[in-house]
């Protein structure tokens, strides 16, 4: 099987869980036989591409590095993971500070070492505004900078079939908008359960109002719960859909599950968030997020709860004012 492209694949935070899932998943992909791994952790490193030495995949030229320098150079596509991993008892935006920090450094190493990089995924945690602080001081355009926001309709789905036992295909167009985080907007009237609209199946006997409640608390709390089960953050999930995302920029199948993107249209701005989109060789294009007016209203909210968040880190001195983002990254 041939590789989708031979260009230069990083994966940074590749010591970790997600990293190290994340690698495994793109040579098992093919998606180029340039795979980098990077991290800070030299053990866990080498480990890691030991384990993927001996799985014997064939035409792969894995490299691994603790050097900044040595592992962008050239990259045409970055996946980071790179971040603090979120503990029990912690929420996404209990990781502000420290991750806004390591993704300043992640934006100014882009900046620094590979100008030319095509696409970047953030992943780690608050991604709406490690995605921003990445983007600000990158200097790429909003297009070429994604984040994860795909695990959220995906859990969506993933209830959904469980409670009506039916398979998670017959599942259509399950979406959540806005933050990767409490606050996400979770939408019914994008999805259909057997070809039926959901909206028409809630406040019914097969979909009570208050068990819906009770879903939607379910996806907000998705990886909460797999933390309680598993004593540890998700790490399968984001590794396969991060990985997802990059294939497509790489010019694989698209990927249509929402993406955290930059928004600045006049009703939401100067943020990243999930929205309706299309990710592929092109990039990322933003498309109209449909729906009823209770659901645009909690879309509202979940921006001015990413908008006090994106303010927190230009407080702490960690982004400069929304003004003078533009000096730093002229396509903002």
């Amino acid at each position: 099987m041939e590789f989708l492209t031979d260009e230069k694949l990083v994966i940074v935070g590749a010591a970790g869980m997600i990293g190290s899932n994340m690698a495994q998943t793109a040579a098992m992909m093919r998606l180029t036989p340039n795979i980098c791994l990077y991290d800070t952790y030299a053990p866990g490193l080498e480990g890691v591409a030991e384990e993927l030495a001996h799985c014997g995949f064939k035409g792969l030229n894995l490299t691994y590095t603790t050097d900044v320098a040595t592992a962008f150079k050239d990259a045409k596509y970055i996946v980071s993971s790179g971040g603090a991993a979120r503990k029990a008892g912690m929420t996404r935006e209990d990781l502000l500070r420290g991750n806004s920090e390591i993704a300043e450094q992640l934006g100014k190493d882009i900046k620094t070492y590979c100008p030319d990089v095509k696409h970047v995924v953030v992943i780690f945690n608050p991604a709406d505004i490690t995605g921003l602080v990445t983007l600000i001081y990158s200097g790429l355009k909003p297009s070429q900078v994604s984040t994860l926001a795909a695990l959220d309709s995906t859990r969506l789905r993933s209830e959904l079939a469980k409670y009506f036992k039916i398979s998670p295909d017959e599942i259509q167009n399950a979406r959540t908008y806005g933050g990767h985080g409490e606050q996400m907007a979770v939408f019914a009237s994008t999805t259909t359960v057997a070809g039926e609209p959901l909206s028409k199946i809630i406040g019914t006997k097969a979909l009570p109002e208050q068990e819906w409640e009770e879903m939607k608390k379910r996806v907000i709390q998705g990886g909460a719960n797999i933390i309680n089960l598993r004593g540890r953050s998700s790490f399968q999930s984001p590794a396969y859909l991060s990985i997802e995302m990059i294939a497509a920029a790489m010019g694989g199948p698209a990927f249509t599950w929402p993406v955290g993107t930059y928004v600045n249209n006049g009703e939401f701005n100067h943020i990243m968030m999930a929205m309706e989109t299309t990710l592929d060789r092109n990039g990322v294009q933003v498309k109209e997020v449909k729906g009823t007016p209770e659901e645009h209203k909690e879309l509202d909210q979940s921006y001015h709860h990413l908008c006090h968040l994106r303010d927190e880190v230009i407080s702490l001195g960690i982004i400069p004012p929304i003004s003078e983002w533009s000096k730093i990254n002229p396509n903002l």
